[in-house]
């Protein structure tokens, strides 16, 4: 059992990204029982106090990366840029690929009433959505989704981790955003009699 920790461990470190589950189960010749057994185990020894790296399981994906607590130590060694700032129109934009995934940009400028190129474009730089095609319509629009770095930067497994919204809070938000439009071709209207 060690040993097949060990290998684990192993790949795990030299692949510095997400191994799948079915590579890891091919790689360590054991069946799905086994691997969960030796996973969790890992994961218990990681979860000490006195280690520094932690065990992420992303969408049937493995992966070590340090620990939060020691962000700022590593950032000072490879001067390496922290979280990306997500503003609220980010965020925004985010929720609703995560919700609505896979989504075209039309939807979600649909939902939120604007355009949307900025956001989406900038999600696409921190890597924390991505194309996931293209949807079998007119003008054949891209799809996007969330990554393994939304699981991450989030601190969740998978998407279904996410909380569920609540069917009045929908509504309360509709009304919200009812509310900004109206407000903003009141004030448009106002700014244009003034202009008179």
């Amino acid at each position: 059992m060690k040993e097949k920790q060990a290998m684990i461990e192993g790949i795990l470190f030299s692949m510095g990204t997400s191994v799948s589950r079915k590579q890891m189960k091919a790689a360590l010749e054991v069946d799905d029982e086994l691997l969960d057994y030796l996973i969790d185990q890992l994961k218990r020894e990681y979860e000490r106090s006195d280690r520094g790296i932690r065990l992420l399981e992303l969408n049937d994906a493995y992966q070590l990366c340090t620990k939060p607590e020691y962000y700022e130590a590593l950032i000072r060694i490879v001067n390496h840029p922290k979280k990306p700032k997500l503003t609220d129109v980010m965020l925004e934009t985010l929720s609703i690929i995560a919700y609505k995934q896979p989504v075209t940009k039309q939807e979600i400028e649909a939902i939120r009433g604007v355009k949307c190129d900025h956001p989406v474009n900038k999600l696409l730089e921190y890597n924390l959505i991505c194309e996931a095609g293209r949807l079998d319509a007119v003008g054949r629009p891209i799809l996007f989704k969330t990554t393994e770095e939304f699981l991450r930067y989030f601190g969740v497994s998978s998407v279904k981790e996410l909380p569920v919204i609540q069917e009045d809070m929908i509504n309360g938000f509709k009304e919200e955003a009812q509310e900004e439009v109206k407000y903003a071709l009141e004030e448009e209207e106002a700014e244009k009699m003034e202009e008179k």
